[in-house]
């Protein structure tokens, strides 16, 4: 039911603050249930994420070692994210660990270069699109329940795959290492079929080498509202507001700190459902507009999350002895 889908495709290509406008967390990607803990053993997960991406020519913002305007940038991929619960409690809670591989296809367009590697002024159409590989990413989440409250806290971080080209306008891989972590708590009422889940954070990022580059430090609040209007789907709504707390810095950063901000909000509906013996399926669709954004481009996601998980084992019903009549 928790899908901590938050990494991969956002290394897509959010274009700014931020090196190339990517940072380490992608906005939304945790969502509905987050925090409620599952059952013990494999679970398999996969996600299709969609992401459009657009900076009008009036914004300057530093793509690899150019600053850049004009942007729009699409990227599709697909994340596959095999996890392991261990049924003895950890801390009194539910200890989750997977690693997520990201494939996908990424291409990038600018209507001009203002200024070049080595400082000269360029001006013209460029673009790039490769099918490539994203960075090898690991998780770990640990879960409390307390009734209708459900508590959960998250590392995330990246192994780089070597695919990253600082001299290509398309990358699907950040070219650095980072990590994040925060917590998340989920509300879900059996009874009234209320559910309300956030998850928020801090991203840390590693120097881009390539570049000379290091992102700020980012925070991050993913958020879900949702009603199951019957045992198996629940509909509502997901957001998320992401901040930049402090600026990028390293020799490469020609424009500055240059910290930005987004708010998205967007629809979502889920469906559980019977997958083969001993698993459930869930199936979540929910899509994202940017509504406020600050030295960013304005983002459409689309994201698609199929997950298969051990079922909850079913309760024996109660014998009853034979009826006593009178």
């Amino acid at each position: 039911m928790a899908l901590i889908v938050c990494t991969s495709a956002s290394s897509t290509d959010d274009a700014k603050a931020d090196a190339g406008g990517v940072g380490f967390w992608l906005p939304g990607g945790m969502g509905s249930l987050s925090a409620v803990p599952g059952q013990p053993g494999w679970s398999f997960t996969s996600i299709y994420l969609h992401v459009e991406a657009n900076a009008g020519g009036g914004k300057d913002l530093q793509l690899n070692s150019s600053v850049v305007a004009g942007l729009h940038a699409h990227a599709d991929a697909v994340g596959f994210l095999p996890a392991y619960t261990f049924a003895t409690p950890v801390l009194g809670g539910q200890l989750t660990v997977g690693v997520l591989g990201v494939p996908g296809n990424v291409g990038v367009g600018i209507a001009a270069t203002l200024t070049g590697p080595r400082g000269n002024q360029i001006s013209g159409n460029a673009s790039d699109e490769r099918a490539t590989f994203g960075d090898v990413y690991y998780l770990g989440t640990l879960k409390w329940n307390q009734g209708v409250n459900n508590y959960m806290w998250y590392v995330l971080g990246n192994i780089p795959s070597g695919t990253y080209d600082s001299t290509r306008l398309a990358n699907l891989s950040i070219g650095y290492t980072g990590v994040d972590s925060g917590f998340g708590y989920t509300y879900l009422n059996p009874q009234t079929g209320h559910e309300l889940s956030a998850v928020a954070g801090f991203s840390y990022s590693g120097m881009n080498n390539a570049l000379q580059y290091r992102n700020g430090i980012d925070f991050h609040l993913d958020w879900a509202m949702s009603q199951f209007v019957s045992k198996s789907v629940h509909v509502g709504l997901a957001g998320y507001v992401y901040q930049q707390v402090t600026g990028d810095s390293g020799a490469g950063a020609k424009l500055g700190d240059f910290k930005g901000q987004s708010v998205g909000i967007g629809p979502q509906i889920g469906v559980f459902f019977s997958a083969f013996e001993g698993y459930t399926g869930y199936l979540n669709l929910r899509g994202y507009w940017d509504v406020v954004t600050e030295n960013r481009p304005t983002t459409q996601t689309v994201m698609v999350t199929l997950s298969l998980a051990p079922s909850a084992p079913e309760k024996p019903t109660t014998p009853r002895g034979p009826r006593q009549l009178k």
